[in-house]
């Protein structure tokens, strides 16, 4: 091989690994941006997620309010948490095999003052599945204030088109279905009253 051989296989290796230095160094920018793109959208995932810890007399129940597909029912749930509205309500409203209802009455069964209601959002794909938490109304569609429901067993009746408009759903139970079992076990008078009352002490959203 004479000089100039040498010196065009010299030139054709250096550029060939400055090639693959550039090639490497977009690969790497790219798989730079996707980890970021999915640490942002685990980040606004995460951030939709409200954790709510909701005192009773008794026990705790642990919920997450999925403000992505309610988001209406949740910042109105939340507004009324931190007001400390829910503080000393009851769960006015107990069936066993249906659902637990509260949020709306003091113990001495006083209907208490209210925000303006919101827009029913049923449509949203959450189902009225055991353990999920729904905005009760009236059978006005847009009618729900300060109260909820708790299902206590899976009610599909009560999701969208099954009798209308149906209830929304804007959250589920992650820990405390214990105490949700056991306030619908207590046992009811007129109107589905629990007969021993059953007290919200507290409602607050926690990190």
């Amino acid at each position: 091989m004479n000089l100039v051989n040498i010196n065009l296989a010299k030139t054709l290796s250096i550029a060939l690994m400055m090639l693959a230095s550039v090639f490497a160094t977009a690969e790497n920018k790219q798989v730079t941006v996707v980890k970021a793109d999915n640490d942002k959208k685990a980040e606004t995932k995460a951030s939709n997620k409200v954790n709510v810890e909701m005192v009773t007399n008794l026990g705790t129940i642990m919920l997450e309010l999925d403000a992505e597909k309610a988001p209406l029912s949740v910042k109105n749930f939340v507004n009324y948490a931190n007001e400390g509205f829910y503080d000393g309500t009851i769960f006015h409203r107990v069936i066993n095999g249906f659902m637990v209802q509260g949020g709306g009455f003091t113990a001495d069964m006083n209907r208490k003052t209210t925000k303006s209601p919101i827009q029913n959002e049923s449509f949203n794909g959450l189902k009225n599945d055991r353990g999920t938490i729904a905005m009760a109304r009236t059978n006005a569609p847009h009618s729900a204030t300060s109260q909820f429901f708790i299902n206590h067993v899976n009610n599909d009746f009560l999701n969208k088109g099954a009798r209308g408009i149906g209830y929304a759903v804007f959250g589920k139970v992650t820990s405390g279905m214990d105490v949700v079992d056991a306030i619908a076990n207590i046992k009811t008078g007129r109107r589905d009253v629990p007969k021993q009352t059953i007290t919200i002490k507290s409602v607050k959203v926690v990190k």
